[in-house]
């Protein structure tokens, strides 16, 4: 790789980079190449060279977004035992990611849904098609969770998903809006109490 490929390659990132803050910050509906070039002290034809236009930047910044997703809180989940205990550590770094109020990137997907939810759109299908990937990453899971006996076999994949889903959105709600200090340990009360009711009762495990 040349030195040029790769000051470029390290260009492009920084653009992605800043441009994931100004989305989550102020939503991604509002990104422009010419607030992120002046926020990069960089000519708003510079930032145009590296990523073509504004829906590339957008699909883009999604795309980077997905990638932290997933090495914050799928990947190390992936390395632990299949079934509940994988379950488990993913939903724990979800909740850990969501309650970080210092991250505003954590809620990117969150906010451009109510930023979009009703406009037709293909920054609207996008959003819809990442909120579906990471979805079908936790019915997997669950599925496994009940061919190992750990949940009931009675277990609804999609209900336990969307029930997770939405405590999730409720955390954001109480971290960012509420403010309130206990939000993350009341989220993980809900969690434990839900998965609860899911639980076999031969499974031996925590």
């Amino acid at each position: 790789m040349s030195t040029l490929t790769r000051k470029s390659e390290t260009t492009f990132a920084f653009i992605v980079s800043a441009a994931l803050e100004m989305a989550a910050a102020e939503g991604i509906g509002k990104l422009s190449l010419g607030e992120v070039a002046k926020r990069l002290g960089i000519s708003k034809s510079g930032v145009f060279a590296r990523v073509g236009s504004l829906e590339a930047l957008q699909e883009a910044v999604l795309d980077e977004s997905d990638r932290r997703f997933f090495a914050e809180v799928f990947q190390p989940a992936l390395a632990l035992p299949a079934g509940l205990p994988r379950l488990d550590a993913m939903v724990a770094g979800w909740i850990k990611r969501a309650a970080d109020a210092d991250s505003a990137v954590a809620c990117i997907y969150t906010a451009g849904a109510f930023e979009f939810d009703d406009l037709d759109s293909p920054l609207r299908e996008r959003l819809q098609e990442g909120v579906v990937r990471s979805r079908a990453v936790m019915r997997r899971t669950v599925l496994q969770a009940m061919e190992l006996g750990h949940l009931r076999p009675d277990t609804d994949p999609e209900q336990l998903v969307f029930e997770i889903s939405s405590l999730i959105v409720g955390l954001m709600h109480e971290v960012r809006f509420m403010r309130d200090p206990s939000a993350e340990q009341r989220m993980r009360g809900a969690y434990g109490r839900l998965i609860a009711t899911y639980k076999s009762l031969s499974y031996q495990g925590n």
